[in-house]
């Protein structure tokens, strides 16, 4: 398991009270995804300091830590979120993983996503037909609700991921000229709030596609 990014805004974007604040935020947000890992069975690979929302203006350092846990680790198999338009971080992974697919076997999962104008929690958007679907019994449906759990400081962002299944395909390359489906995307639902408010994310989502297309002309 390999943390991309600290979880946590940059300091700059909260609010002023809680500034100083930020490091201690990280390291929660650590011993977090350190319980949660440890709960599945997974053993971190490494966390970077790149706050969250950052991630396409970090993609080579990125990449290079990326390709360095395949390495380092002998990575057989990876899986990464889809590209859906939930997280520009998730959708900024599924990129960097189009780097490093020939290394591992690859697979993308549906965490969640706003096509239809409504939230879907582990459906893709843009179903293939490829698609496994793991409906969880009992036992491993309590295991993903204390996964989640141990995330107190998301606990009023998680209340959309279902328990009861879970969806998977082999990576396919998404063509990120494009939104991963058509209408609002789930990252742009309250980009209409008036003032800047850092639970929101106010990046366009052309900016971010944006950033994916230019490091991918670099490479």
């Amino acid at each position: 398991m390999l943390c991309l990014t600290t979880g946590v805004p940059a300091a700059a974007v909260e609010w002023p009270w809680r500034r100083a604040g930020y490091a201690r935020r990280v390291w929660g947000r650590r011993r977090e995804a350190a319980a949660a890992a440890a709960l599945l069975g997974l053993q971190p690979a490494g966390f970077l300091d790149i706050p969250t929302r950052e991630l396409r203006a970090c993609l080579g350092p990125a990449l290079q830590a990326l390709q360095e846990a395949v390495a380092e680790c002998r990575i057989d198999t990876l899986w990464v979120p889809a590209y859906e338009g939930a997280h520009q971080d998730h959708d900024v992974a599924h990129y960097l993983a189009s780097r490093v697919r020939d290394a591992a076997e690859t697979w993308e999962y549906a965490a969640y996503n706003f096509a239809g104008g409504r939230v879907r929690s582990q459906t893709f958007p843009d179903p293939d037909g490829t698609e496994i679907v793991l409906e969880l019994s009992p036992a491993e449906r309590e295991i993903k609700r204390a996964a989640l759990a141990v995330y107190a400081s998301e606990r009023g962002n998680l209340r959309h991921v279902a328990v009861e299944r879970e969806a998977f395909r082999h990576y396919r390359k998404a063509d990120y000229a494009r939104p991963p489906h058509g209408g609002r995307l789930f990252r742009e639902r309250f980009q209409w709030v008036p003032f800047r408010h850092p639970r929101v994310d106010f990046t366009p989502s052309a900016a971010v596609r944006r950033s994916i297309l230019e490091h991918e002309a670099r490479m």
